[in-house]
């Protein structure tokens, strides 16, 4: 066993020996204790070293939240190999691009996805192995196919893992960019742990901790969920999102004490009435994915006085950044707080010097949690790390920082606001505007779920604001949309007024659950020009 956590995979093989009898994952009506979880990921690292799976070779797990999608991803580890998560939400040409982008040679996934691919798989000729968590589906020639169980059991076990440090590559994250297909950023064992260590500290996360992963494991936050609770010897409830009340539900079930989710289902459970054994249990909640609007997070303060609130900023390209101390939720409900633990949150501006107080600039984050770069993408990584400013001339190999393309601002007390990300910010009559702004406005008019705004090309002020709204089937589209309109113009000054207001039944959501305004950009592009 382990002295020290080197590598990702150590998490689990810590909780064996430590917890080995506690439960490490809940699944509908079925649980795995440490031990147990640990026997797997063994099994399946002995079914990758027997495909001849090589250091540093990619293992991609395409399934729903399951035990199995765990499985793969720590076993993965044990073999010496990295683990790519494909959110289950993607249509087959994305998943075709993430194995084909990153040479996958091992796939998990269900016979059902698998019959789903068969038309691209032809684009991915590193792929030799894919296990079915179900019956096997019959094929001939390659990939070889083979059903879970006879993967986990290999009547030749193979070499034996070879060895890694933490410095070696762990996983890769895809994450949307601003154009072309998702990019692959890759991540270090050091960067994993040092980010379940740093989150585990501020959440204060014990083994009396159970959590409810509705977050994909594809999603950085969504696979911080398991590699906290791993950390300390929590359980991790695994749940894909259903329905706001099937979240309760399940809060209820499983006395869940810890929630993370995004602003899009904030909003919806923000609007429920919580069971009140719940409201008891639940130690903490997290947001990150976006800013929570202040309504939001006012209506979740009320219906959970007893829970802390922690809001929170992060990028794949760095797993976590800031958090707001849930004491000064209520005195600063729209920041996003400082940086967490073993991390330096700078704001610079475009000479690279650092901001003054609320002077907007870029964050630029520096620390462990550094990302290694994006996959197979020299130019994408040279943009986006860079080195850290401010660090002394005479080292020959610079500290390389993630320059993330939000723009933020500090104020006097040292607390951080995310104002907009840099391709996003809207030039209109001549001023440039947050689109967040815009929309913390607009929830305020009546009950909203969604809202987004964007700005669109505009014969006169250059670019026109359109916000896009959804709601429940009570509410008129016409009545909302004066709602809306009249609450802008009482709140913001006139060039923040949005030209026009469009309800739509839902706004769509990118594979991690966020608003997608820029599909929304493209839909609408000519709006304010026919």
């Amino acid at each position: 066993m382990p002295s020290q956590l080197h590598q990702v995979h150590h998490l689990v093989q810590r909780g064996a020996e430590q917890f080995g009898s506690s439960t490490a994952l809940y699944y509908r009506d079925d649980s795995l204790d440490y031990q147990a979880l640990w026997d797997n990921c063994e099994s399946f690292a002995r079914g990758l070293l027997a495909a001849g799976l090589p250091a540093g070779g990619r293992v991609a797990c395409f399934l729903p939240k399951q035990p199995e999608a765990v499985v793969s991803i720590f076993g993965a580890s044990v073999a010496g190999g990295v683990f790519v998560p494909v959110n289950p939400l993607l249509k087959p040409r994305q998943v075709a691009h993430i194995l084909s982008d990153c040479d996958v040679r091992v796939l998990v996934t269900t016979s059902r996805r698998l019959q789903s691919l068969q038309d691209v798989l032809l684009q991915c000729p590193d792929l030799q192995t894919v296990v079915t968590v179900d019956a096997p589906l019959a094929q001939a020639g390659k990939p070889d196919v083979v059903g879970w169980t006879d993967f986990l059991a290999p009547v030749n076990p193979g070499a034996t893992a070879p060895g890694r440090i933490d410095a070696d590559m762990a996983a890769i994250l895809y994450t949307s960019g601003s154009t072309g297909n998702p990019k692959g950023v890759v991540l270090s064992h050091r960067n994993l742990l040092a980010g379940a260590e740093s989150v585990a500290s501020y959440l204060e996360n014990t083994a009396e901790d159970r959590v409810l992963a509705l977050l994909p494991l594809s999603f950085d936050a969504g696979l911080s969920q398991l590699t906290t609770m791993f950390l300390c010897g929590g359980s991790a409830v695994l749940m894909d999102y259903l329905l706001p009340g099937d979240v309760l539900r399940a809060l209820e079930r499983f006395e869940i004490t810890g929630l993370g989710a995004v602003p899009p289902i904030w909003n919806q459970l923000a609007g429920l009435d919580w069971p009140p054994a719940v409201v008891k249990r639940l130690r903490y909640i997290t947001n990150t994915g976006g800013a929570m609007p202040t309504t939001t997070t006012r209506n979740l303060v009320t219906r959970l006085p007893q829970t802390r609130i922690f809001l929170m900023y992060g990028l794949t390209e760095a797993f976590r950044s800031t958090y707001l101390p849930p004491e000064q939720v209520a005195l600063r409900p729209d920041s996003i707080g400082r940086a967490i633990p073993n991390a330096e949150i700078l704001v610079v501006d475009s000479e690279g010097r650092e901001c003054g107080p609320d002077e907007p600039g870029e964050l630029v984050h520096r620390g462990a949690l550094v990302a290694m770069g994006y996959w197979n993408a020299p130019e994408l990584t040279a943009q986006r790390f860079r080195p850290a400013p401010g660090r002394p001339g005479e080292l020959s190999t610079p500290e390389l920082a993630v320059w993330s393309g939000d723009r933020v601002r500090r104020d006097s007390e040292g607390y951080l606001y995310f104002l907009s990300r840099e391709d996003e910010m809207i030039k209109t009559s001549g001023y440039r505007v947050s689109p967040t702004e815009v929309e913390e406005v607009v929830y305020g008019a009546a009950p909203i779920a969604q809202a987004a705004a964007v700005g669109l090309q505009h014969p006169v002020l250059g670019q026109a604001i359109l916000v896009l709204v959804s709601a429940g089937p009570e509410q008129g589209a016409e009545e909302l949309q004066q709602a809306v309109l009249l609450h802008c113009r009482r709140e913001l000054p006139s060039f923040m007024v949005p030209q026009a207001v469009i309800v739509l039944a839902q706004l769509p959501l990118g594979p991690n659950g966020k608003l997608d305004r820029k599909s929304l950009a493209t839909e609408y592009s000519r709006y304010f020009q026919e």
